[in-house]
């Protein structure tokens, strides 16, 4: 096999030379995907992919029940037959900033190598500064998109949902149609859908883990979305540390309310109310960079410093820049390595559909590891200059 080029590029130049020199008899059965497989020492991918273009130039003929078979000389067209499916992904994607742009790089680089071609949707609708959008609109939003990748034909969907409870309707559909699915960052509990999602109970447990041995035992937790698997499980995780090193759980500060949805004035009375408990928090365990940089600017307007008078933690990288000069601690999330593996995952029950097979009758969460950053890791640290109080 050649040097140069993708593998099933290479496979099919190679197929196609060998029933040139009439190595195989027209109509007799072709190299199955398995011998293919072994013969190349590929993955199922590349092999079933490999296979499929030779039938769509009419090299190959499927017959139902039976395999693949090789053309009659007469009947091949000579040309790449029209294929009923073009090698196309549709990614829905909710929100902006520079997580779901890294993800989107993944996405982007995986179909790239593998020459599928993507179609992508943002389905929030009215973003915020803070980071939130129109929730009621935004859900419309990917509703619309995944019916519009539906009726497109597409070959696989790639979706970070919008947080709450999906459509079902449109998820039944595309569950009825065998059209292949991956979700990233977030799952849906009770469907069985593919998901790949960086560890977020081992994002809450070791950032508080962290604060706990720099000495913060009163941490109040800021989130952004609540209805979402990514924040219940750091959240869990963020418990489950407390519980470990025997720390109570306060309900005032371990609630799970969205401080970044408040308008200005109720953000700044929400942290002013907790400032002035008796045994104040001493950090702030924040839910993306979004709400680490209005934090930021809400404390300094009450005239709090960062970290001088109270430190923040951030749980992933989503927001308007990288804030991690501004944290003690921050997780960052393997944003591109989630977007790769979603394309991996998508392809694989490609496959599996054009073998005929339920590409959704084993579903798997794939759960990539995170990496902890500290304050003293980055070249530039961070402070905040706290307003003048009254």
């Amino acid at each position: 096999m050649g040097t140069s080029g993708p593998k099933y590029q290479r496979i099919k130049d190679e197929l196609r030379a060998e029933v040139a020199r009439d190595e195989y008899e027209a109509g007799a059965p072709f190299i199955t995907q398995n011998q293919l497989r072994e013969r190349f020492k590929v993955s199922s991918t590349t092999a079933v992919r490999a296979l499929n273009d030779l039938v769509a130039e009419g090299l190959l003929v499927r017959r139902r029940g039976l395999g693949t078979f090789v053309a009659d000389p007469a009947e091949r067209t000579g040309e790449p037959a029209p294929a009923h499916r073009s090698g196309v992904v549709a990614c829905i994607i909710s929100g902006q900033g520079p997580y779901q742009s890294e993800v989107l790089r993944g996405v982007e680089s995986g179909c790239s190598e593998r020459g599928l071609r993507l179609f992508f949707s943002d389905s929030a609708v009215h973003m915020t500064d803070t980071g939130h959008a129109d929730h009621a609109a935004s859900l419309a939003r990917q509703t619309r998109a995944l019916h519009q990748a539906v009726e497109d034909r597409v070959d696989g969907i790639i979706l970070y949902p919008v947080q709450g409870a999906p459509d079902l309707d449109v998820l039944g559909e595309i569950r009825r149609r065998r059209l292949p699915m991956v979700l990233v960052d977030r799952y849906f509990p009770g469907l069985a859908i593919d998901a790949v999602t960086a560890d977020n109970y081992d994002v809450g447990y070791r950032l508080t883990e962290h604060l706990l041995a720099d000495g913060h035992e009163r941490i109040a937790t800021l989130w952004g979305e609540t209805q979402c698997t990514s924040v219940h499980d750091r959240m869990t995780g963020h418990k489950q540390a407390l519980r470990a090193h025997d720390q109570p759980l306060l309900p005032r500060l371990t609630a799970l309310r969205s401080y970044t949805a408040l308008p200005e004035d109720d953000r700044r009375q929400l942290l002013s109310e907790l400032l002035a408990a008796p045994e104040p928090p001493t950090a702030l365990l924040c839910a993306h960079g979004f709400a680490v940089a209005t934090a930021a600017s809400d404390l300094a307007s009450l005239g709090i410093a960062v970290p001088d008078e109270i430190v923040l933690a951030g749980m992933d990288d989503a927001g308007p820049y990288d804030l991690l000069p501004l944290t003690s601690f921050a997780a960052r999330l393997p944003a591109r390595e989630i977007g790769i593996r979603a394309v991996e995952q998508l392809v694989s029950r490609i496959a599996e559909c054009t073998a005929g097979e339920d590409p959704y009758r084993s579903a798997e969460q794939i759960v990539l590891p995170v990496r902890i950053r500290t304050r003293e890791s980055v070249p530039v640290r961070l402070r905040t200059v706290a307003a003048r109080r009254p």
